[in-house]
């Protein structure tokens, strides 16, 4: 049986909590992009850590048996898009999040704070 996008997106969140992510948010896209049921949006410190939560999120997420559609970004490390179809998954160092500002400009989606999940 398939896992549903909410499984997928909640397993990708804690990967990504796993190796310290901040700020871990899911926008609901559901309803409101045909591209993609959630979006994730993390920050991370530096690229050695942007890198190690893209390697642990590919990790657990192939383990689930979930396989990466397209990988962008890695190398640089600022902005990591990592795309598995019904989860899309954005790991930002703080400036580049700052700058792009996703939340905003889809600011019709439902936020939810993955911290919200697990307090």
């Amino acid at each position: 049986m398939e896992m549903e996008s909410k499984e997928k997106a909640l397993l990708a969140c804690k990967a990504i909590d796993d190796k310290k992510g901040q700020k871990i948010i899911l926008l609901e896209l559901n309803g409101i992009s045909l591209l993609t049921d959630f979006f994730i949006i993390c920050s991370g410190n530096s690229r050695t850590q942007t890198q190690a939560i893209a390697d642990n999120v590919e990790k657990e997420m192939k383990e689930a048996g979930l396989f990466l559609n397209r990988r962008e970004g890695y190398a640089e490390g600022r902005w990591i898009l990592l795309d598995y179809g019904t989860v899309i998954i954005h790991i930002f160092q703080e400036e580049e999040r700052e700058f792009y500002n996703l939340e905003r400009l889809w600011g019709d989606a439902q936020i939810t704070y993955y911290q919200d999940y697990v307090d």
